[in-house]
């Protein structure tokens, strides 16, 4: 499988070992490292070796190790909680404009992710008219 990366993309330089990187593991189409601003102990990024910035850009084939990757990064951290995220878009708090999940581990109420969950009531009628729409 031959990797897409992108020239002036910060995490294709460090697939490529452009910029040095701890990294924890390497397989055909995935990277993992650890992350240079962390917000706990451990938290580490997993990195499509394919260079895009949403999930929705990148083929299945470099997103099916991605899972099984951040499942082998949270289990070797050894941690109770942690989080599993990956963000798409400015917007949605996407900082670098290439796919990647972070694996952070949550020790405590201050350190790792904190996020707010402003859920709404939401109208079945509603929900199904949505769902027949997407029709997935």
């Amino acid at each position: 499988m031959a990797s897409k990366l992108a020239a002036d993309c910060i995490f294709c330089k460090i697939v490529k070992g452009d910029i040095p990187s701890v990294k924890l593991l390497e397989t055909a189409s995935t990277f993992a490292f650890l992350d240079i601003g962390p917000l706990s102990e451990g938290h580490a990024l997993v990195v499509p070796k394919y260079h895009a910035e949403k999930l929705h850009q990148v083929p299945d084939s470099f997103l099916a190790e991605a899972m099984p990757v951040a499942k082998q990064v949270a289990a070797a951290l050894n941690v109770e909680n942690y989080n599993i995220l990956q963000n798409n878009g400015r917007l949605a708090h996407q900082e670098v404009p290439h796919v990647h999940f972070h694996v952070i581990p949550k020790p405590n109420v201050e350190e790792g992710l904190t996020i707010g969950w402003p859920a709404k009531k939401a109208d079945i009628e509603k929900l199904k008219d949505l769902a027949e729409k997407l029709k997935l």
